[in-house]
């Protein structure tokens, strides 16, 4: 147990601090202070001795220096053996036993002005120095780094009558170099804006823990500003997987935004059934007559408001959330009538320029796929070109696979996907299951197209959708044997285009 004879207290927001401040008057602590701090604590009749007559100089430059001095650091970095004792002794500098901060906002300041300079005012240096270096000699420091630790702090100080022990100030150590990660991480996103994905702009004091992860046994935590971006107007917590399907179905579904309807349902976070259509009835009709057993307990997602008619099928099946820019008043009362069926109104269908995922001991950065090919980037490699509504379907395929998981095939007709195979070890395989998925829900292949996330090896693929009714392809381009499959389509009237683009998936 240590007693806390001195403190330094240097906060920008006061509240709560007051009973702090009455609880160690009471105990007889040596209070220094500077500032609208040592103003605050004058105003509740309690001695403080200013910084500036400990270190003998003024704040100076606006305040950007006020506790940045040897007789401050000293106190608080020394260790209370003889080596640093004698050196404090020798220097008149004091020990100082607790230190207090609260940071200038810098997150709020940046929430409430785009004005650069107002903002870079508000990154705190002295605050930030003070707050680590008692934290790093927490055996014989006790630091408080946030107003949110106040109470904590003060109730372990009363119960222990003025003292803590080590394990408290170890505590307080490891929240405050949470609170110094949490504000330089801050700084940095706001220098290094619009690079960042989503949920790394928040650190653990933003997160939302979650049920539990991607199975019951597994603890889950999202970190992330959920609510920058959804309106959630009904419905249960968010899961994990929730959260991992709400992903892929705006990614998918960002592909569309200003076009016609579009309805998409996912499940396990790849696209089941998508159709594009006049009316948003007819997309939601064809998408579910896609896959409509997959359906069951899926993501839905559309590119336009949720109208009363399309409400009123959706309310008939099962599902775990839709997402959508806006619901009709009367749709979103029938659909709210389930309590716990989750609707979501999308914000904003603004994508990250940067994706991040775990893997091993860390974690890996890159750019996202943020690329679309458009007809204007199909090039044609085989001598029968396709026609324009087989390049509509083409470019609408190419998306499709884009949002599966490797290997992928999409078969697509009349902008609806009516196959498709993903996550397979063999493109072949990915081929052969959208076919057979094409097929067990009554669809006739003839006239449709296929698009293939990467390129083929070798002319199979073309030969076995040749033999389906396939009659045209995308696909990225750049084996060695591309040759192969482009004589292929030439010998048996197919056309074949390619993007020179590769969209895997894993």
């Amino acid at each position: 147990m240590k007693k806390i004879a001195s403190a330094l207290i240097s906060v920008y927001y006061k509240d709560g601090l007051e009973p702090i401040i009455h609880e160690l008057n009471k105990n007889g602590v040596k209070i220094y202070s500077t500032g609208g701090t040592q103003t605050f604590i004058e105003g509740l009749g309690v001695e403080v001795e200013a910084v500036e007559n400990l270190t003998s100089y003024p704040s100076i430059l606006d305040g950007r220096v006020k506790t940045l001095h040897p007789k401050v650091f000293g106190g608080i970095l020394a260790r209370r053996e003889e080596g640093h004792l004698s050196q404090l002794e020798k220097y008149n500098i004091p020990e100082l036993d607790l230190v207090i901060v609260d940071l200038y906002p810098f997150e709020e300041t940046v929430a409430s002005t785009n004005d650069e300079s107002t903002i870079i005012e508000k990154i705190d240096i002295g605050g930030i120095s003070l707050i680590r270096a008692a934290a790093k000699n927490f055996k014989d420091v006790t630091v408080v780094a946030s107003r949110k630790d106040y109470e904590w702090f003060l109730n372990v100080y009363k119960e222990k009558q003025g003292q803590t022990e080590e394990s408290d100030r170890k505590e307080l150590a490891r929240r405050a170099f949470l609170e110094s990660s949490h504000y330089d991480t801050a700084i940095y996103h706001y220098f290094n804006a619009g690079n960042d994905a989503p949920g790394f702009k928040h650190s653990i004091l933003e997160s939302e823990v979650l049920r539990y992860g991607e199975n019951p046994h597994q603890q889950g935590v999202f970190y992330g500003d959920f609510n920058a971006l959804f309106d959630k107007l009904n419905g249960k917590a968010i899961s994990y997987n929730n959260l991992v399907d709400i992903d892929a179905a705006v990614s998918l579904m960002r592909e569309f935004v200003g076009q016609k309807p579009t309805f998409a349902i996912l499940k396990h976070t790849n696209a089941c059934g998508l159709a594009q259509r006049d009316t948003l009835l007819q997309a939601w009709t064809d998408a579910l007559a896609c896959d409509n057993v997959s359906a069951f307990g899926g993501i839905f997602v559309s590119n336009t408001a949720l109208d009363l008619a399309t409400a009123q099928e959706i309310d008939q099946l099962f599902y775990e959330v839709i997402i959508a820019p806006d619901y009709n008043a009367d749709a979103l009362e029938l659909l709210s009538s389930k309590k716990n069926r989750i609707l979501l109104k999308i914000k904003s269908w603004d994508a990250p320029k940067k994706t991040f995922r775990s893997l091993l001991n860390g974690v890996v950065e890159q750019d996202a796929d943020l690329r679309t090919e458009t007809a204007a980037d199909f090039k044609t490699a085989t001598t029968k070109s396709p026609t324009p509504s087989e390049v509509e379907d083409l470019v609408f395929a190419n998306i499709c696979a884009k949002h599966l998981k490797s290997n992928t095939i999409a078969i697509v007709k009349n902008k609806q996907m009516i196959g498709m195979g993903c996550g397979q070890p063999s493109r072949v395989d990915a081929l052969n299951q959208a076919i057979n998925k094409a097929r067990s829900f009554g669809f006739d292949l003839k006239g449709s197209v296929m698009a293939s996330d990467a390129f083929f090896p070798f002319p199979d693929c073309v030969e076995i959708a040749d033999g389906e009714g396939i009659k045209a392809v995308v696909q990225p381009g750049g084996s060695i044997k591309d040759q192969d499959s482009i004589d292929y389509c030439n010998a048996h009237g197919m056309a074949m285009v390619m993007t020179g683009v590769r969209h895997f998936r894993h």
